[in-house]
């Protein structure tokens, strides 16, 4: 069949390469119009219970994400002028295009008691001009008596303020969002120039704003590196600026790609499918190394130029499309996960991974086959002394310490499983994010200063006869002790509920005497102020965001610290329990009670990435495991060669377990996609082997010898170029992706060494090679030869001489 592909591609490299063109034009074209994603990273299904009561609970009351804080801390706010200039800020920020509203000190209402009308009625507590210090100064107690507010827009010990700026939904999962980040640190700023105060940024519209700000140019600056790098690499290689430009147009060309994959399935970039171009530059290297260098070898045996590339095609053919194979199938497992972000990523890297195997085998072939002969200088890394010496020594040490190779591999694992015992699961809300960012910094400021800003949220809904149920003192006071309850707690905020109006409208009643924030103390005293809150209007809308229109429903609002999602998950279990214990319900009125908002989702959201992970790596094993067994047929090889590289994952994993690196979306991504690319050295070794067995007459220490001295340079070349490629990402600004290219990185390393050193003494330790008239396996087809020999070279004497040194091996 190979023969067949390299004739035609040979034959009809023109009007395959146009054909690529064209695809590549019109990939180009939707590739210009991908989108940045500015949506919250969904990762739990939408037909999940908690999924279902976050949307009916948005549906009902509105979005709780959707604000940003704009904080400041500093006693000279409160000087007349700079409490003008934070007037004014307030006035800007209301006027940006985009912005909802914006609550802050300078605009709190104050609520007043209409005799007359009996109602209440909100007023401004500052109005536009205050003429003194002293005035400023007696608005401000007036302010600090108002208890609703205190430590959501004024913590009253220490004088800080907050801004709480909404957005919404539909400016915030856009680009426009972008626009309203700009004009409100621009805002910042004037006011900052004026005051010489700072300001704080904070809120998930905003961090994620910032955020995919910097993925974007992350996304280039990594696809720019990846290319210079891997591109070096390759011209230290080959010494030829035309084979490193040429490699690069037809990386490129996936790229394009890539890029248009995405915006034709309808996704958007991510900070994961960011890191596909870099990925795909780093494996297009791989394969261009291979490809060239298999050309410049049949080439420098022939000195036929057409005939080394026919050669290529049909012998490298099979071995660069399952190597592509194996790396597509850890990435396409992804798609069985439940998880929108993860399927997206593992579709458009797997389907692009297998692009890269295309268009390397139609145009490297091609594009070679019009460009001049290689020179002796293009030839001259076919010859490297340093790399068959170090390879000498590894086979010298495999032949005679096979016992100690055992030992060391066995202690190593046992170390391992100690790590991945220490291993833990926990992420952020705000993940990520260097510790010393101002996006950290900004975040910690309104943590410290006002309790978090990360959406908690309590609905309470009373089953029952009575009208208006909330507003039963019986049932206020069983919310005002679960407030008081979640009040207790340090990392949560002061809820905001309807009992926090009411509080608020008998300190109005009292003439908003502070001593009077508190319920009614009886029905009667309840039913007076009643009166006055039934001709109250809600143009605002408050009241709808907070209880329904049968004052049945109610909405408990908080803001909670980022934690953490093992220290969030274990809160929500003291949390829940409580909650149902003081709504019990009884034989007359039934309560149902639940804990929804995005933080709630976030904690499901992580158990379930990680749950899909771990599946997908299951799958990734069991289906490289299956085109293992189609190659080898033969299950002992199948498990000699999936160990060494299980052992460098468990490596890898105990390495997270001793360095404290959580296990986390980012990092559990890792195992399926080296898991993937490891075995690809197992297949090329144990493909050579097979061909060094049958050449040897199945002697297996002769053919151990061979395999390691020729394959074993393809590992190493290959190694050290995804180890430059993927050690890129360590240079992120995110932690996720640091630890990404750090651990990939490292996990290639150690999978290059268990291949080189564990793979072949189990195969010298299990192998009883047994030869069958006519048996030929599909593996058999597989050309693994870096700096190969011909097909039909002869056993000489000076390998022959070699096992005489290494009595031990028989």
């Amino acid at each position: 069949m190979w023969n067949k592909i390299a004739d035609f591609v040979i034959k009809q490299r023109l009007p395959l390469i146009i054909l690529i063109g064209l695809i590549t034009a019109f990939m180009g074209y939707h590739a210009a119009r991908v989108e940045m994603s500015y949506d919250f990273a969904r990762s739990v299904p939408l037909d999940d219970p908690d999924m279902i009561d976050l949307t009916k609970f948005r549906e009902q009351f509105g979005e709780d994400g959707n604000v940003i804080a704009v904080g400041v801390k500093d006693s000279s706010l409160y000087q007349l002028k700079n409490f003008q200039a934070y007037q004014q800020l307030t006035r800007d920020i209301r006027d940006i295009s985009g912005v909802k509203t914006a609550i802050s000190l300078s605009v709190l209402p104050i609520i007043l008691k209409d005799t007359v009308n009996t109602r209440f009625y909100p007023a401004r507590i500052f109005p536009d001009t205050i003429a003194t210090q002293a005035e400023l100064d007696s608005l401000l107690t007036i302010a600090l008596n108002q208890h609703i507010y205190a430590n959501l827009l004024l913590n009253p010990e220490n004088g800080a303020a907050m801004m709480a700026v909404s957005v919404p939904k539909e400016v915030m999962n856009s680009s426009k969002r972008e626009a309203v980040a700009e004009a409100l640190q621009e805002a910042g700023r004037k006011f900052e120039e004026k005051t010489k105060i700072q300001v704080h940024y904070a809120g998930l519209p905003f961090i994620r704003t910032l955020v995919a700000n910097a993925v974007r140019k992350e996304m280039q600056i990594f696809l720019y590196a990846s290319i210079l790098v891997t591109g070096l690499i390759m011209f230290a290689f080959f010494r030829s600026f035309k084979a490193v430009l040429f490699s690069m147009i037809i990386i490129g060309i996936v790229v394009v790609w890539t890029m248009g994959t995405l915006s034709l399935f309808g996704y958007k970039i991510t900070l994961l499918s960011a890191l596909i171009p870099p990925v795909i530059v780093t494996l297009g290297i791989t394969n261009a190394i291979y490809l060239l260098n298999k050309y410049h070898l049949e080439f420098a045996k022939t000195k036929n130029k057409l005939e080394a590339i026919r050669i290529v095609v049909r012998k490298m053919g099979l071995a660069t499309f399952l190597t592509n194979l194996t790396v597509a199938i850890g990435f396409l497992t992804l798609l069985a996960t439940d998880v929108i972000i993860l399927r997206e990523f593992g579709i458009v890297a797997g389907l692009n991974i297998m692009a890269l195997f295309f268009v390397s085998l139609i145009m490297i072939p091609g594009i070679f086959s019009w460009l001049p002969i290689p020179t002796e200088k293009h030839l001259r890394h076919l010859d490297f002394p340093i790399m068959k010496g170090f390879l000498s020594l590894i086979d010298l040490f495999v032949h005679r310490h096979r016992a100690v190779i055992y030992a060391g591999s066995l202690v190593l694992a046992l170390i391992s499983i100690y790590g991945i015992l220490q291993l833990r699961s926990v992420s952020f809300m705000v993940d990520d994010i260097p510790e010393e960012s101002q996006i950290k910094k900004d975040l910690k400021f309104v943590e410290t200063n006002f309790n978090g800003i990360m959406p908690l949220e309590f609905t309470v809904e009373f089953h029952t006869k009575k009208r208006r149920p909330i507003l039963d003192l019986k049932n206020l006071r069983k919310v005002e002790e679960f407030e008081n309850f979640l009040d207790s707690i340090p990392v949560i905020s002061q809820p905001l509920s309807m009992l926090s109006f009411v509080k608020t409208f008998k300190q109005a009643f009292y003439n908003n005497n502070p001593a009077k924030y508190q319920l009614p103390t009886s029905a009667q005293e309840g039913a007076f102020i009643l009166r006055y809150m039934k001709g109250q209007s809600d143009s605002s809308g408050l009241f709808n965001s907070i209880v329904d229109t049968t004052f049945s429903k109610m909405r408990i609002s908080t803001r909670i610290v980022d934690i953490g999602s093992t220290r969030l998950d274990s809160l929500v279990q003291v949390i829940e329990p409580r909650m149902k214990s003081i709504f019990a319900s009884t034989a007359r009125d039934s309560i149902s009670t639940s804990i929804t908002g995005s933080t709630k989702i976030f904690i499901k959201g992580n158990k379930f990435l990680i749950e899909n992970l771990q599946e997908s790596l299951l799958l990734a094993f069991l289906l490289i495991t299956l085109s293992m067994a189609i190659l080898f047929a033969n299950v002992r090889m199948i498990v000699i060669s999936l160990l060494p590289n299980l052992l460098a994952l468990m490596i890898t994993a105990g390495l997270m377990g001793y360095f404290n690196i959580p296990l986390k979306p980012s990092t559990a991504l890792i195992f399926s996609i080296t898991f993937g690319i490891s075995v690809d050295n197992s297949i090329r070794f144990l493909a050579k082997y097979r061909q060094e067995i049958l050449t040897n007459n199945f002697y297996v220490p002769r053919a151990v010898s061979d395999s390691i001295m020729e394959t074993g340079k393809s590992i190493m070349y290959t190694s050290i170029v995804l180890f430059a490629g993927f050690i890129i990402f360590a240079f992120s600004s995110f932690g996720g992706t640091i630890a990404l290219g750090l651990l990939t990185s490292t996990t290639l390393v150690i999978s290059m060494f268990t291949n080189l050193i564990l793979l072949p003494a189990l195969i010298m330790t299990f192998d009883k090679p047994k030869g069958r008239k006519g048996e030929h396996l599909l593996i058999d087809d597989f050309d693994s030869s870096f700096y190969g020999e011909s097909e039909d070279e002869e056993i000489d004497l000076n390998k022959i001489r070699i096992r005489n040194r290494h009595p031990a091996a028989e």
